[in-house]
């Protein structure tokens, strides 16, 4: 091997384990009480936002998750019950991708449903006050065990300023009326 591709190998190989001991101390961060998860919902059918006059309360006009997400929403549930994450809450956005992502991942817990974690895709000018009122709802988790919250990609950026892939989450710690970010896991 070439001395230039033997040290792209090797820094490769460094920064993939840097990664994954990474996203174990950031999963190992959920063990602690009163951490929280922001979900992106899995992956869904092709396509971006929902179709035109889709209705909230019929899946069958919405995007909905694909086969594949079902079985990444499986995943995370299992994920997180195999690294001794104490998943105790669980809340959704009413469309059908989170709903179905949250029970799926968590079939135990029930699911609440908060519109604060609905998707604000379509109306931009809701952004700042729903944004401000799950900020507070993340703020006042104190446990116990881990709140999951369900939602979509405009949602966490805006909370967050991060941008997630479906099935991605973002891990908090609620601190003094505010949260800080510990890192990102995707499943």
């Amino acid at each position: 091997m070439k001395p230039k591709m033997r040290a792209l190998v090797v820094l490769a190989t460094g920064l993939l384990v840097a990664w994954q001991a990474w996203a174990v101390e950031t999963l190992t961060a959920l063990r602690e009480p009163g951490a929280v998860l922001i979900v992106r919902h899995a992956e869904t059918v092709p396509g971006i936002g929902d179709p035109p006059g889709f209705r909230i309360d019929d899946c069958a006009t919405q995007r909905n998750l694909s086969e594949t997400g079902r079985k990444q929403a499986v995943a995370m549930g299992r994920t997180l019950a195999e690294r001794g994450v104490t998943v105790t809450k669980v809340e959704s956005s009413r469309w059908c991708r989170c709903a179905d992502t949250a029970r799926l991942a968590f079939p135990q817990l029930p699911v609440a449903y908060l519109d604060v974690l609905n998707s604000f895709f379509d109306d931009r000018s809701a952004a700042t006050a729903q944004t401000r009122v799950l900020r507070a709802r993340i703020a006042e988790w104190k446990g116990p065990g881990v709140l999951v919250l369900v939602t979509h990609q405009v949602n966490i950026s805006a909370l967050t300023g991060r941008a997630t892939a479906m099935g991605e989450a973002v891990v908090l710690r609620p601190a003094g009326g505010d949260f800080s970010v510990l890192g990102t896991v995707g499943f």
